[in-house]
């Protein structure tokens, strides 16, 4: 008797450990909702591309182009000649921007991310579907749920999410702000 009620309890604790969703899938984004909303907005004011001052740093500005229904591309950077992106803003030039930005930006300050399905960033990918991928300092992540492959720890893997993840919300967020104004 004794024998079957530790068993049962085993089994019992193990259908729980298992039913728990995983750190990496766990993870809540504060992107998620704002890459929809500018989605959004693209979508309602026909553009393709967007940009706008980095609201953290002044010396920064961020772009993004827009593939409807597809993927967000989103930089962020420092630009030798700030004037320049800083006119180009007031003009409306926003391709003009991100592809500065993408060409000739301070390459240490860059931020780059790919948002496939304009959804804001998860942590884990979903089944059979791209994955986010975020390039910070030089260091590309990619946020298939894989931090082995990586040569990373899971902790490592979820905090490179969460600085990402946040980043990533105050850049869509000025690019939101952005989006409102033109139309």
């Amino acid at each position: 008797m004794k024998l079957m009620t530790r068993v049962a309890y085993g089994f019992l604790a193990a259908l729980v450990v298992l039913s728990l969703p995983s750190t990496a899938s766990a993870q809540e984004s504060k992107s998620a909702p704002l890459a929809k909303q500018l989605a959004a907005a693209l979508d309602a004011g026909k553009l393709d591309t967007i940009a706008a001052k980095d609201p953290v740093d002044s010396d920064r500005f961020v772009a993004a182009l827009y593939f409807p229904g597809m993927q967000l591309l989103v930089i962020s950077a420092k630009y030798s000649v700030p004037q320049l992106l800083t006119d180009r803003l007031g003009r409306k030039e926003y391709r003009d921007v991100y592809m500065d930005l993408n060409g000739a930006s301070v390459a240490e300050s860059k931020i780059f991310i790919e948002d496939p399905g304009a959804d804001g960033l998860k942590a884990k990918r979903e089944d059979n579907q791209p994955f986010d991928q975020v390039e910070m300092g030089g260091k590309r992540t990619m946020f298939d749920g894989d931090w082995k492959k990586q040569k990373i720890s899971e902790q490592d893997y979820m905090k490179a999410f969460s600085t990402a993840d946040d980043r990533y919300a105050e850049l869509l967020a000025a690019l939101l702000a952005e989006a409102k104004k033109t139309s």
